[in-house]
């Protein structure tokens, strides 16, 4: 299938290692040009070396997302270097887990602060722009003046007791990504939200560390009864969550607004 990716001015926050690398890899060999975003200046550097025989055109940003000022700053310098963007995908930020019995005022900040204020953030330093490049939104729009992918979590849906602050952030940013991508339709702006299951990326670690302390078992052995408990019997690939972000982001998915995917191996089938 042909996406029409080409071309195509594409940010990708977190685009530095795990899901969001592989979103940034899987638009460069479509032809897009690919501006990536971390904190991590050294992150940075490594995933622009793993990039430079995926395509031309990578930039690069370092900023703190949490930080609405470096936001519009780092968003200002991918449009400087590779010109207006098309395409936002959010992937950075991830809240810890915690056992619930530890939670407190500072956690529970920290969680919104790490997953749903990096997005947000990011998210309104790109829609002014567009919403200043499509009019005024009466009628139908004509065309496809952006787009976002949200990349959340299956966290978002279904409770976990070492997971409730960051699924309560998770939560936030599903139903602030549907009922904006209601209100910018008009605009020709089109948000979307994409939910990860387990994916072998390095964050996974933590999550089995975690259970692996929770059940007493070693780290092996808790990725092992994670995996068996999957229809799949396996975890996912960064790349197959890249592939399902690349389809909603183009206009072949024109009419597709306001919508969650869920991309966990039917672990959770929640509707």
């Amino acid at each position: 299938m042909e996406l029409g990716l080409a071309g195509k001015v594409v940010l990708v926050t977190g685009g530095s290692k795990g899901i969001g690398l592989a979103v940034a890899r899987a638009f460069l060999r479509e032809g897009a040009r690919v501006g990536i975003v971390s904190r991590d200046t050294r992150n940075l550097k490594q995933a622009r070396l793993a990039l430079a025989d995926d395509g031309a055109g990578v930039a690069v940003a370092r900023a703190d997302l949490g930080q609405s000022d470096e936001a519009e700053a780092a968003v200002e310098q991918i449009v400087r270097q590779l010109g207006p963007i098309d395409i936002l995908v959010n992937s950075a930020g991830a809240a810890r887990r915690n056992p619930p019995e530890s939670l407190d005022s500072v956690a529970w900040r920290a969680a919104m602060d790490a997953k749903y204020f990096t997005y947000i953030h990011a998210q309104d330093a790109v829609l002014k722009r567009w919403v200043a490049r499509a009019g005024n939104g009466d009628g139908p729009p004509a065309r496809q003046v952006g787009a976002v992918v949200n990349i959340i979590g299956t966290g978002a849906r279904v409770p976990h007791p070492s997971h409730v602050a960051g699924g309560a952030a998770n939560a936030a940013l599903l139903l602030s990504t549907l009922g904006l991508g209601q209100y910018y339709a008009r605009y020709g702006i089109r948000l979307n939200a994409v939910n990860p299951g387990y994916t072998l990326t390095d964050r996974i670690d933590h999550t089995v560390g975690h259970e692996a302390r929770r059940l007493g078992v070693t780290p092996g052995e808790a990725l092992d009864r994670l995996s068996a408990g999957l229809p799949l019997r396996r975890f996912g690939r960064p790349e197959e969550i890249a592939d399902v972000v690349l389809f909603l982001a183009s206009e072949r998915a024109s009419y597709v607004v306001g919508a969650f995917i869920s991309v966990d191996g039917g672990q959770h089938t929640v509707f």
